[in-house]
């Protein structure tokens, strides 16, 4: 099998794998794994800084990933830890706008990226799956809301 079919059917396991796509067909992974690209990613490496360009997005597929804020006296704090499975970045890809937060390795990583010029072309050749992704990005990004202001009202009572 050559290196490009054996990496597309790694690539699709994990996206099997990440529990995000649940509303994908079986042969939709294949298709979409093409649009995704494999990242390794060592300890203590910055994957993005708040501030930046959003050009990619990423999945977590082994590893620990720390995402920061930078707080009023422009310290570093670490807001949320990410692992397994956890898409982030994908804000920035679906909006346009700059990074809200800077993700640091805090393990070595495997990652799942999506650029935002994959996911463009992946939305002219294939849009019946681009369209089940970003509906997918959606509800991740919703339950997270939901789960935050959650978390809001609970500390206001």
């Amino acid at each position: 099998m050559p290196d490009t079919q054996h990496l597309n059917a790694e690539i699709r396991d994990m996206l099997m794998d990440c529990g995000l796509f649940d509303t994908l067909q079986p042969g939709d992974f294949l298709a979409a794994a093409g649009y995704f690209s494999l990242t390794a990613v060592a300890q203590g490496q910055t994957l993005f800084s708040e501030g930046d360009a959003g050009t990619f997005m990423c999945i977590l597929h082994r590893g620990v990933v720390s995402v920061r804020k930078t707080d009023g006296n422009g310290a570093q704090v670490e807001i949320a830890t990410l692992r397994k499975g956890r898409a982030f970045g994908e804000m920035a890809v679906l909006d346009g706008e700059r990074r809200s937060a800077t993700c640091v390795a805090a393990s070595d990583c495997q990652l799942l990226t999506l650029g935002k010029d994959a996911l463009e072309k992946m939305l002219n050749e294939a849009p019946r799956i681009a369209a089940r992704i970003i509906r997918a990005l959606a509800v991740a990004l919703s339950r997270r809301l939901r789960m935050q202001d959650g978390q809001r009202l609970a500390q206001q009572v």
